[in-house]
């Protein structure tokens, strides 16, 4: 093997160390997939992802053999121990495969589980919107990165929110596909601006970030959030924009600003303190106070929380009982209630902008998000 090595032209070995990098991070994603899964594989399919993963990650078995009566031990060991002299590499090929495979599977029985009524709307890619029974739902879509908001996730919002006000349903719904609702924005928004082009990307993020609370405020339908996981960032504050807020009790609300040199936005730094009090919203605000769900329900941000086994079931139970009522009824009372603020609001909304933009453009700012981005490279 080491002769044929040194016969093969240097650009062969090139293109094969970049083959290998690849499939390690094919198999990093897989790992991140298998995470996603909301259905348990069986007890078959875990004791071979776990002997693959032990044989791609550490070669072939070298652990000592548990005692027979160690049950789980001993069937970990003899799953890892029957792969043999099975390849490092061919192990990760192998686990990779195996995921997919059971991504694909649980992908394709959601889609045959879903209603035949259910309309799907077109044109979305970070995004699921549909509309059933009177509800328009608009899904965060980008599991694989805790749905993150990157840029174009913030345009087909808008959208989505543009065609919710205008179509026929009674209500909207905001949530979360995965195990998140979001992580908030994706930093990397930020990722390989050039220096020269930081004061561009700071105000056209402005411009967009305007917009999209924009549309929170002036969505002329009642608008509820129904938070499945952790939420963080500007997927928090907007909250205080939204009619309803249910969520599960394994979900989490964080806002870290000052962590990242940034600076509150959504409208937070004027409806968290009237919602939850000027002392707890500067703990939230200022010092990134992560709230449990239980916290976030006695501090008024959010309005009831579910046990997450029976959240889904019984959330939507209510929204489609909600969505029955009156609908002409139903927007113009929401109107009312938020008419004597809107103005406000959008007063509020254009200088947590204007500030934001001196933030994204200020050394402490950047070199935050630059922390940030080392600390999670060494993850």
């Amino acid at each position: 093997r080491r002769t044929q090595a040194v016969c093969v032209p240097a650009i062969h070995l090139h293109m094969t160390a970049a083959t290998m990098q690849v499939s390690q991070k094919d198999f990093e994603k897989a790992q991140e997939q298998l995470k996603l899964l909301k259905k348990d594989p069986g007890n078959e399919i875990k004791l071979k992802l776990y002997a693959l993963f032990k044989q791609a990650t550490e070669g072939p078995c070298n652990a000592p053999k548990p005692g027979m009566l160690d049950f789980v031990k001993k069937a970990k060991w003899d799953a890892w121990n029957s792969l043999g002299n099975l390849s490092q590499d061919n192990a990760r090929q192998k686990y990779t495969e195996l995921v997919s495979s059971l991504v694909s599977a649980e992908s394709a029985s959601q889609k045959k589980d879903a209603s035949p009524e259910e309309g799907r709307h077109d044109g979305y890619e970070t995004l699921i919107v549909t509309t059933k029974n009177n509800i328009t739902k608009i899904m965060f879509n980008r599991p694989d990165r805790k749905n993150a908001i990157n840029h174009q996730m913030y345009r087909e919002i808008i959208k989505a929110l543009e065609e919710a006000g205008r179509n026929d349903s009674t209500i909207a719904v905001i949530t979360g596909n995965g195990d998140y609702y979001s992580s908030g924005n994706d930093l990397n928004n930020f990722a390989n601006v050039q220096p020269g082009e930081m004061e561009k990307m700071a105000k056209d993020g402005a411009v967009l970030l305007k917009e999209f609370v924009g549309h929170f405020i002036d969505f002329p339908k009642p608008l509820i959030a129904v938070v499945n996981g952790p939420a963080i960032g500007i997927c928090v504050t907007v909250l205080g924009l939204c009619d309803i807020v249910y969520a599960s009790d394994r979900a989490t609300f964080h806002s870290p600003f000052s962590q990242l040199g940034q600076s509150p936005e959504g409208c937070s730094s004027y409806l968290f303190p009237k919602i939850m009090g000027l002392a707890k919203a500067s703990e939230m605000l200022l010092f990134n106070k992560k709230l449990t769900a239980a916290e976030a329900c006695a501090q008024g941000l959010v309005t009831e929380v579910f046990p997450d086994n029976s959240f889904q079931k019984e959330v939507w139970a209510r929204l489609e009982a909600y969505a029955s009522l009156p609908k002409n009824s139903l927007a113009v009372s929401k109107q009312l209630l938020r008419s004597m603020e809107k103005e406000k609001l959008h007063a509020v909304n254009s200088k947590e902008c204007e500030v934001l933009t001196e933030r994204w453009l200020s050394d402490e700012c950047v070199n935050a998000i630059v922390s940030f981005f080392q600390r999670k490279s060494k993850l």
